[in-house]
């Protein structure tokens, strides 16, 4: 049996977060415990190569959903990383942190100190921004945050298309206003992908008293009189307790907190009985609210020079950018193909943009799963706050068996409705006039003006863009529902938090990368302050 005073369960952006600002003082020991591997590997390291980790992979859990009667009952992808960083380790690197309403929002449901004034110092505490501190941004935190570093061209094509469309140039879609459109920052550090990994753990890497188990499954948090003492796991294939003196942290994920709460005797008895799983604590709330981001793309057919594709003048230029790269770490290898975006209402009477897109210069079609020859690009349009709510839950009881995932996509009816208008603003910009000299043929119903034709596209294609949330919400006491209280302790038990993306009580407009890195900031400052 192992001792630490800190045990941290799931080495992801949050995850990597905590165990660091735990460990930085140098009075606490913690265990981080990861189910992967190293991030140290060139395919995490160079961002192009998002492009392969994201569709298959070792780093890369490839959850799938259960069938979506919304979707037409197909089976969804849920790619989730499994390696040392998270999901942050094989994302788009886009850094968005949603809107501010959706913090004051937070707060208005009960949970004093998530308003977006009690944040923003969080976010800023994180980031290294390159290109300067300002009352939204900070400069010195482990995470560099940058422009793109050799943008393509066609992304000034998309931004000038949107302005033609009376929509708004935006340089920073994280300060004073969402709405727009322009360049993302990223979360990149010289042209190499800055994950929680390598903003984290690299510089702790020889902290004394930080240790880290790769190829770690927690198979069950050990509870004894009410409180939270070990976490019981395989390492390497042998099985270990690791013991906590203080507390035991999950960061394990939207699917995988909830599951370990599960397999530990927390959660609704319904949920556990069948599974022969004895009840230590009922809490209902446990995998119910996942809610996601369902995205959907326009594909468009190019012979532009700038666009990428399986062909041979694609395979030839990024062999050559390689050498460029490897010297200057400049062009196309360090892209993260979405490069821009925009922010917009379908509804003005929402209290900010209701919808998201991400422009591609190539043709990004179920997640890099199906290929095309030809060159072409891509836009993509997400619904930001999505009233379709899902679960998670246990498929059986072996830690080793990936969770039911069931996102309930397009469940509720207004989804359809505002990607739909969602759909049909964006098929105005990819038709204005700066991209006459780029697009080709539209791909499936991108080109139609039948609204029916469309939402059946939409029910064909569509699935999830990242960004699953919410399964082990934080919310005050009359919240029937709610996992854990606003310091994310769960609710009932002792010595027992989670602290990662589960715990939104609402998905944020935006990218989720950002904002767990935020909660595991404002976790583990919450942590030390209890200590």
């Amino acid at each position: 049996m192992k001792r630490f005073d800190y045990v941290v369960v799931g080495g992801g952006s949050a995850g990597c977060t905590v165990a660091s600002r735990l460990s930085e003082n140098g009075e606490y020991s913690v265990a981080l415990l990861e189910a992967g591997g190293t991030h140290n590997n060139p395919l995490i390291s160079i961002p192009f190569n998002f492009a392969f980790t994201v569709p298959k992979g070792s780093h890369n859990w490839s959850f799938e959903t259960v069938p979506q009667p919304g979707l037409n009952g197909r089976i969804g992808y849920q790619p989730r990383g499994k390696v040392l960083g998270g999901s942050s380790s094989i994302n788009a690197m886009v850094y968005i942190r949603g809107a501010k309403e959706d913090y004051d929002n937070w707060q208005a449901l009960g949970n004093r100190g998530w308003s977006y004034e009690d944040v923003l110092p969080f976010f800023r505490k994180a980031q290294n921004r390159q290109k300067g501190a300002n009352e939204f941004h900070g400069i010195g935190g482990p995470l560099s945050v940058s422009p793109p570093r050799s943008p393509n061209p066609l992304n000034d094509t998309f931004i000038q298309a949107g302005v033609e469309c009376q929509i708004p140039r935006n340089d920073d879609f994280n300060g004073a206003t969402q709405e727009g459109i322009g360049f993302y920052e990223l979360t990149q550090d010289n042209g190499r992908r800055c994950s929680t990994a390598h903003a984290y753990l690299t510089p702790a890497k020889n902290r004394e008293n930080l240790t880290i188990f790769k190829r770690s499954i927690a198979e069950k948090v050990m509870i004894e009189n009410g409180r939270a003492i070990a976490v019981r796991a395989k390492i390497d294939g042998r099985a270990q307790i690791i013991r906590a003196n203080k507390e035991v942290i999950l960061s394990c994920g939207a699917f995988q907190s909830p599951q370990l709460l599960l397999l530990s005797g927390i959660g609704p008895k319904s949920k556990l009985e069948e599974h022969k799983i004895d009840q230590v604590l009922e809490l209902p709330g446990v995998g119910e609210n996942l809610t996601d981001h369902l995205d959907y793309s326009l594909i468009y057919e190019s012979d532009s020079e700038y666009c990428l594709g399986r062909n041979a003048r694609s395979v030839f230029r990024v062999a050559m950018n390689q050498l460029q790269y490897l010297i200057f770490k400049r062009g196309v290898m360090t892209t993260n193909f979405n490069e821009s975006g925009a922010f917009y209402y379908t509804n003005p009477e929402e209290p900010s943009p209701d919808i998201q897109l991400h422009f591609a210069f190539s043709m990004v079609d179920q997640h890099g799963l199906k290929k095309h020859g030809r060159g072409g690009f891509t836009c993509h349009i997400c619904v930001l706050r999505p009233k379709s709510v899902g679960s998670v839950k246990l498929a059986d009881a072996n830690p080793n068996s990936p969770p039911l995932i069931d996102p309930a996509f397009l469940k509720d009816e207004r989804d359809l409705d505002t990607m739909l208008a969602g759909v049909k603003q964006a098929q105005q910009i990819m038709q204005a006039p700066s991209f006459d000299a780029h697009r080709g043929k539209a791909l499936y119903a991108g080109a139609s003006n039948d609204d029916e034709e469309l939402k059946e596209d939409i029910r064909n294609r569509a699935d999830t863009i990242y960004h699953p949330v919410g399964t082990c919400k934080m919310g005050p006491d009359s919240d029937p529902n709610a996992v854990v209280d606003q310091r994310l302790r769960v609710r009932g038990i002792k010595s027992l938090r989670v602290i990662d993306a589960s715990i939104m009580p609402k998905i944020v407009s935006g990218n989720t990368n950002a904002p767990s890195i935020m909660i595991g900031e404002k976790g583990a400052h919450m942590i030390l302050e209890d200590a």
